[in-house]
């Protein structure tokens, strides 16, 4: 008897959702103050955001060729181990679930959970602990009140998503319609009211005269719109359960990319129309403020901040919602072949690996309490523009491999535009390297904590083939 299969339910336009939900979270709220902090010009962020949408597009666009020829559950798990091998494949998984998927998950939840504080008074938890660490580096206790909020989101998602992909999705669609409505408020509202010239607002003088714009800061400064852009490939993971997926997915992917970065430019115009680069420095240094609530707080007074502080809860609902519901489709995809923890691999009557579901959440729940936000985006984007490169990579590799495989979509711009990608990625894990040493070193050592479970895993499966009779 054949294993049960997942459910070919999503069409086009909930692809598209899956793609934009994915994306759309806490990063267009909160990336353009520390932005400000690094590059001291209103200019050099909107120049920032440009690039890092041009390198997101040409990063999608040729993972749409991979994804277009290989389409599978679990997205670039199933690309590696046909491209690479079964061991690059299991790290890149393994990976999620350490680090890129997990910590987004726990770093969407947190941002609801900052919102939600700002506009109900959240009872003190644990505070005689708030000063415990570990390595002087996390602080799990510390605003704990925050932090358990965040947890209860993830295991009410987690909860949600095991009632099928059908549910999931439509919940999403019904998010982001409302999101689309709050942001274009903003935007139309907050340009209206806006003190500053459009001139002013793209000008790339600094305000800081002893500070001069170099290639590692625009580097380190993108590192907060690649966050915001993040997500894009996780509707590749769901590729079992998408209609016609070889040609859905390259499409969704295209269309929900050029969507965002069309919406991006325009908040952020926004708020540096609203706010000076001072005042977006301070907000970073407080640590606790998020730019969106300061920008309509300007313009709109305490009912205005009052307003975005429930649209960035619906935003992070979404957007966590999203990255559970795609998420734990690799873990069930590597659960099948026996590289990862068998039960993961079960689906429930609704046809969901909720086990996989689980195991997601657990650990996303303790990465909730290891770190701040920045600190856990600037882990994930270290690590997961290494498979960006490598998924783009196989553009090459594919094409030499297998030239007369039918495409539903070939990247644009080949071999420009991969090549192009392949550079940029290398360029910034390089730079994060040397830019935030201890969030690439934490995010290393979590991906090659992957070396030991391959072998065991190895090991475990070798054991049940030899228990099986000939």
């Amino acid at each position: 008897m054949s294993a049960p299969q997942l459910n070919r339910a999503l069409g086009l336009r909930l692809v598209i959702v899956v793609v934009i939900g994915n994306i759309l979270g806490s990063g267009v709220y909160k990336k353009v103050a520390p932005m400000a902090a690094e590059l001291h010009s209103s200019g050099w962020i909107l120049i920032c955001w440009v690039l890092g949408g041009i390198i997101t597009l040409f990063g999608a666009l040729s993972n749409a060729e991979v994804a277009g020829l290989l389409a599978d559950t679990g997205g670039d798990y199933a690309y590696f181990r046909k491209i690479y091998n079964r061991f690059f494949a299991f790290i890149f998984g393994w990976s999620l679930f350490t680090v890129i998927q997990t910590a987004t998950i726990a770093s969407l939840a947190y941002v609801f959970a900052q919102s939600l504080a700002s506009i109900v008074s959240l009872p003190p938890v644990l505070t005689s602990l708030a000063d415990f660490n570990l390595a002087g580096v996390f602080y799990p206790f510390a605003d704990f009140n925050v932090k358990l909020t965040a947890i209860l989101l993830i295991t009410l998602l987690t909860w949600l998503n095991t009632k099928g992909i059908k549910t999931s999705a439509s919940v999403s669609t019904a998010i982001l319609a409302l999101v689309f409505i709050g942001i274009f408020v903003i935007v139309a509202f907050g340009l209206a009211h806006s003190p500053k010239s459009l001139g002013s607002v793209v000008s790339t003088q600094t305000t800081d005269p002893g500070h001069s714009v170099t290639l590692s800061s625009i580097f380190t400064g993108m590192l907060s719109a690649f966050w915001a852009y993040q997500g894009w490939a996780s509707i590749g993971y769901i590729g079992g359960e998408v209609k016609d997926a070889k040609r859905n997915i390259p499409r969704g992917i295209a269309v929900g990319v050029f969507i965002i970065i069309a919406l991006y430019l325009l908040v952020n115009t926004t708020y540096l129309s609203l706010l000076s680069i001072p005042q977006l420095e301070q907000i970073y240094k407080t640590g606790n403020q998020i730019t969106a609530i300061e920008a309509v707080r300007s313009f709109w007074g305490t009912n205005g901040a009052l307003f975005i502080s429930v649209l960035i809860l619906v935003t992070t609902l979404g957007c966590t919602n999203a990255s559970i519901l795609s998420g734990c489709r690799p873990y069930f995809a590597m659960a099948r072949e026996g590289l990862f923890f068998s039960k993961a691999a079960e689906l429930n009557e609704a046809r969901v690996p909720a086990n996989s579901l689980l195991f997601q959440g657990v650990w996303s729940c303790l990465l909730v309490l290891s770190g701040t936000f920045d600190q856990l985006t600037d882990m994930i984007i270290f690590a997961v523009f290494i498979y960006y490169g490598a998924t783009t990579l196989g553009v090459f590799i594919l094409r030499k491999r297998m030239p007369d495989a039918p495409r539903p979509y070939k990247v644009w711009g080949y071999p420009i535009v991969p090549a192009i990608m392949i550079l940029f990625c290398i360029a910034l894990v390089i730079n994060t390297t040397f830019a935030r040493p201890r969030e690439a070193a934490i995010g290393l050592v979590l991906m090659l904590t992957g070396v030991p479970m391959y072998l065991w895993f190895n090991r475990k499966e070798r054991a049940v083939l030899q228990q099986e009779p000939a």
